[in-house]
């Protein structure tokens, strides 16, 4: 049995509540760790960003406080959501194209609060889930799609979801990313921000102390209450994700890891 497999295992046997318990608390011991003995300070700059997300949220939790920063200072920051954010169950189809509305709405609401114009937040539309095995044709046209924007915009920094973040869409999304930067030949800033990988990562099994040893650092004080108030925005997506999951993106600090491109 596989790694991935024998954690659905664990999810089965363990109670919802006591694996949401197991979960928060090393989320919490490795943040701790990262943050005060693993890290390095990341000092905010003036270098334009783009931010790729898988859904609507992501962009967010992972990086709301660094947008916020730059787009105070007046640096330019486009966002770029790769799923329609559908989710996935049985729901019908006028049901799901509700959900998809909804959730752009949201999208918008809280970039707005974190500073981000309406002509800076695209939307690639992919199916909720089919990023990681999307038919060749369909990937091609996908990193076209990035590799198109990224030669409009010239970002000298490109943030993207980690690529061991145990969730599909993400993981798939930092795969994307890297084969779009790699045709559209630019030289730039390849970042990492975590999302599911301190909570689902089991630390020594998936997640390895060389994964977090590189960490950076973001104090994200003076906008924290931007940040807060964008999650806020997201209230279809709040009820249905684990408090303490949820919890940590409330802190005063942002994570991220800096990847060859």
């Amino acid at each position: 049995m596989n790694i991935k497999g024998y954690l659905q295992q664990i999810q089965k046997l363990v109670p919802r509540f006591w694996l949401e318990q197991m979960q928060y608390i090393q989320s919490n011991l490795i943040v701790h760790w990262i943050l005060f003995r693993g890290s390095k300070p990341l000092s905010l700059n003036q270098k334009s960003a783009m931010v790729f997300s898988p859904h609507q949220d992501d962009e967010t939790f992972g990086c709301g406080g660094m947008i916020a920063q730059k787009r105070e200072q007046g640096v330019s920051v486009v966002v770029v959501f790769l799923t329609d954010g559908q989710g996935g169950g049985n729901s019908d189809v006028e049901s799901k194209n509700k959900i998809v509305q909804i959730r752009k709405q949201e999208s918008i609401k809280a970039l707005t609060i974190l500073g981000v114009e309406a002509s800076k937040i695209y939307f690639l539309d992919k199916q909720d889930g089919s990023l990681l095995n999307l038919k060749t044709e369909a990937r091609l046209y996908t990193i076209s799609q990035i590799a198109e924007l990224l030669n409009k915009y010239k970002p000298e920094e490109v943030y993207v979801p980690h690529k061991k973040d145990c969730h599909r869409d993400h993981e798939a999304s930092y795969e994307l990313v890297k084969a779009a930067i790699s045709e559209s030949a630019r030289e730039l800033e390849l970042i990492q921000y975590p999302i599911w990988l301190f909570w689902r990562a089991p630390l020594f099994i998936m997640l390895k102390l060389q994964d977090i040893a590189a960490a950076y650092s973001l104090s994200i004080t003076s906008v924290q209450h931007k940040k807060n108030q964008a999650i806020a925005a997201y209230t279809s997506q709040l009820n249905g994700l684990p408090r303490g999951f949820v919890k940590r993106f409330f802190g005063a600090y942002e994570i991220f890891f800096k990847a060859d491109s």
